[in-house]
């Protein structure tokens, strides 16, 4: 069993909602998660929001958050996953948001950064992950794995 599979049973044995906000992986979460036969009984809504306005205007995060800590962080991820539970009353709420590249890295940033933030039930954990200059659908694919593989431990 794939795991989107294994989550989609997760979240219907708990009778749990999910919804995703994602800005560099631009909806490849959510779109594995609907390759999964019934999975409209667990994804009401899904986030693509690469611009800051679209996090700020569509997830409430906080300009504030995004100009203090920068748009790629687990601030800024943290906000995401929360604003898009509560923007359908989701128990399950993630947040994805990074540096796929080619280009757009720092020293601080390097390409290939992902900040990644899963609420369930209000409660929020927060990661960081160094993918490596890997290329832009690696970085995206690797995000992806990731998420599933947290959602699976935290479900």
């Amino acid at each position: 069993m794939r795991k989107e599979d294994k989550v989609v049973v997760e979240l219907k044995k708990k009778g749990y909602h999910i919804s995703f906000a994602e800005s560099c992986t631009a909806g490849l979460a959510a779109a594995r998660l609907v390759n999964v036969p019934d999975a409209s009984s667990v994804l009401d809504v899904s986030f693509v929001t690469y611009a800051n306005e679209a996090k700020v205007k569509y997830l409430d995060v906080s300009p504030e958050t995004i100009e203090k800590f920068g748009v790629v962080s687990e601030e800024v991820a943290r906000e995401m996953c929360i604003g898009a539970a509560q923007a359908m009353g989701a128990e399950v709420g993630v947040g994805i948001t990074g540096i796929a590249g080619p280009t757009g890295g720092t020293d601080k940033k390097p390409v290939g950064m992902v900040c990644f933030g899963i609420c369930i039930n209000g409660d929020v954990e927060t990661f960081t992950m160094q993918f490596g200059n890997i290329g832009r659908s690696e970085v995206r694919e690797s995000s992806v794995e990731f998420v599933y593989d947290k959602l699976l431990e935290l479900l």
